[in-house]
């Protein structure tokens, strides 16, 4: 069973909304201070609200720390099947769900530097938690890459090293954003990324099928 950070509120919709409070305060202290030197105190006058509140919805900071990477494997998981509304056509699923993914990094960078620098400070009940979302989040890549191989526009490849190179891709935006922001903006870093992608795995057919008038890739 999938642990949860208890609450002693009884309310789904009150809990949900000071979680969502306190998530977005500890993301900024924590990717500037670190989570070791933030304190409870600090996070709840960053959500702007009183310290003693801040139990009836968590039990410690660790907790805290769960609901914030948290909230970036759920994004994925809504933002992704949510691009995909309306898109026909394996490549252009493809595409679409290599920019959801990069757009929820480019929205919350800190986010993601604070998951590679602090999974390791959760215990592990909670640390397999993140792992099994980061697979599911993982599997709206693959379950693309697969309709691709599947219609004969992509080579044969490693599918799942394939997601990872591509969870990289979008990662490499929030790891090195102080340098790349001054050398292209978000869509332009994600175009790049796609065209170097699509060059080397698209097949003729693949080709032939993104050239029909009116389809869209993002390819030069």
């Amino acid at each position: 069973m999938q642990p949860s950070v208890v609450s002693n509120v009884d309310d789904p919709a009150l809990v949900e909304m000071r979680r969502s409070q306190f998530v977005r305060a500890a993301g900024e202290l924590f990717a500037r201070k670190g989570y070791h030197k933030t304190t409870i105190r600090e996070i709840t006058q960053g959500a702007g609200l009183s310290t003693g509140l801040i139990y009836s919805y968590v039990r410690s900071k660790e907790d805290v720390l769960f609901l914030v990477l948290e909230n970036v494997l759920t994004s994925y998981l809504r933002e992704i099947p949510r691009a995909l509304e309306h898109v026909e056509g394996p490549v252009e699923r493809f595409c679409a769900t290599v920019r959801a993914y990069c757009r929820v990094i480019g929205d919350k960078p800190h986010a993601t530097l604070l998951a590679y620098r602090e999974t390791k400070s959760l215990n592990a009940e909670y640390q397999a938690v993140i792992k099994k979302m980061e697979l599911e989040t993982n599997q709206l890549i693959i379950d693309r890459i697969e309709e691709c191989l599947a219609a004969g526009y992509f080579r044969p490849v490693n599918v799942e090293l394939l997601s990872y190179r591509i969870v990289l891709l979008a990662h490499g935006w929030a790891l090195k954003a102080w340098r790349l922001q001054e050398i292209v903006t978000l869509d332009e870093y994600i175009e790049e990324g796609l065209d170097l992608f699509l060059n080397a795995l698209m097949t003729p057919a693949g080709w032939g099928a993104c050239r029909q008038p009116e389809r869209r890739t993002g390819t030069k």
